[in-house]
């Protein structure tokens, strides 16, 4: 039965995969068209066609390969300066200088007359901008509807003023885990009495709504006396108490310790939905979390190289969508979820890739869509210069002139590709 359960997490998330790849795509091609901009195909996948269809001038279909997705937009390299589109050098010394008039060639060999001013390089920059930033923004819509489904629809494991256990004795964060010793002090809340279950509805008068109110109220006490008001089996209670003081982690710098107020008890977690500003700080830590993880790729690549011929896996670190298909997988069977928490987990799990897309995408380098992004606020910036000055047109920004960067980067991002997916199969992150 968990191998079935397994097989339907793994198809899900696939599915997910393709359908976020096939909206990033939808979302440069719909404001190109409506922009006038031509467009010839509109694919996910790579590799050999899988199945497609001609609809108007543009050709929809699957490819082999579900690891990315394209849209042919017709005339994203302008032509060389001061050359026909219909009359491009066949041949050019150097390699680069080659290859760029290759790719002009190749851009302009169904071009005809009447298609001119369809061209996507022709188009003003801010078309081109909504284009290309198209994409990737439909992947930040999509991870924030997941998250607010997820969180607004399902709900988050929130603490509440319930307790779930009383601790023993008195130990600072950096002790946490190990038994209770004679020496140890014993905790207030076991001196007051508390049980779990018990349900602490006022401290020192102060009426206590949540667990987040009272955790801030009880590290501000120190260790001055304190009245706690409890509901237990319906009956209302109370208990007077000293709270003791410890040295816990700084809320706002984990990495720091502060001498506050202690009471000795562990709220019980309940499933609560949330509201928009809940959602909105998990995309800010997300954002957060994406930002420091694309930053340090190239170091984390690094260690998923030495993971894939022995070392031992960073189970924090990168993984490709074989990968995550796998984990998709366990999250379906791991700890026997119902299908409402196997839904929120796959569902968290796809917000998280379509919020990375999103970002990785925005890198200012080709292939991705950042380079065009930038080139078109570029050109934006020159000719807004030019206009002040009264100088010239500059004209378009050659993007074609990049294309060794956009090579290199493309050979590089093929080659991550392999070693995360190999690294995925002989050396897989696991989360059971």
């Amino acid at each position: 039965m968990n191998a079935v359960i397994y097989t339907i997490g793994v198809v899900v998330f696939v599915i997910g995969v393709v359908l976020s790849i096939a909206l990033h795509e939808l979302g440069h091609m719909y404001p190109a068209k409506k922009f006038g901009i031509k467009v010839t195909q509109f694919f996910v996948g790579f590799g050999n066609t899988v199945w497609s269809t001609k609809r108007g001038e543009t050709e929809y279909g699957f490819k082999a390969i579900p690891l990315g997705g394209y849209v042919k937009l017709v005339g994203m390299l302008p032509p060389a300066k001061d050359a026909d589109p219909h009359e491009v050098r066949k041949t050019n010394t150097g390699l680069f200088t080659q290859l760029i008039s290759d790719a002009r060639n190749a851009e302009y060999e169904h071009v005809d007359d009447k298609d001119l001013d369809r061209l996507f390089y022709r188009k003003p920059w801010w078309q081109k901008l909504i284009v290309m930033a198209g994409g990737p923004m439909v992947n930040i819509v999509i991870a924030i509807f997941l998250f607010a489904v997820v969180f607004m629809g399902f709900g988050a494991l929130t603490p509440t003023t319930t307790v779930q256990a009383v601790s023993d004795c008195a130990i600072t964060d950096a002790e946490a885990g190990r038994t209770c010793q004679p020496t140890d002090p014993e905790t207030p809340a076991s001196k007051a009495g508390l049980e779990p279950d018990d349900r602490i509805t006022a401290f020192n008068g102060q009426q206590i709504d949540d667990w987040e109110k009272l955790s801030e109220t009880i590290r501000a006490n120190g260790s001055s006396e304190a009245t706690i008001d409890f509901v237990r089996d319906g009956r209302a209670m109370s208990a007077t108490v000293a709270t003791s003081v410890l040295a816990r982690a700084d809320l706002d710098d984990p990495t720091k310790t502060v001498e506050v107020g202690f009471l000795g008890v562990t709220p019980t977690e309940e499933m609560q939905r949330q509201g928009p500003v809940y959602v909105a700080q998990v995309m800010g830590d997300y954002v957060e979390g994406t930002a420091k993880a694309i930053w340090h790729l190239p170091e984390r690549m690094v260690d998923v190289t030495k993971a894939a011929f022995g070392a031992d896996r960073d189970p924090e670190g990168p993984i490709s969508v074989v990968g995550a298909s796998r984990v998709a997988g366990e999250s379906f069977t791991i700890d026997d979820p119902s299908w409402s928490e196997r839904a929120q987990r796959v569902l968290v799990l796809l917000a998280g890739l379509n919020l990375f897309l999103a970002m990785f995408n925005f890198i200012p380098l080709l292939p991705l869509d950042g380079g065009h992004i930038a080139g078109a606020l570029w050109e934006a910036v020159r000719r807004g210069f030019a206009k002040l000055r009264g100088a010239p047109d500059p004209g378009y920004v050659d993007v074609a002139k990049m294309l060794p960067i956009a090579y290199a980067m493309g050979a590089l991002l093929m080659l991550m590709s392999v070693i995360l997916i190999y690294a995925d199969i002989v050396n897989p992150v696991s989360i059971s």
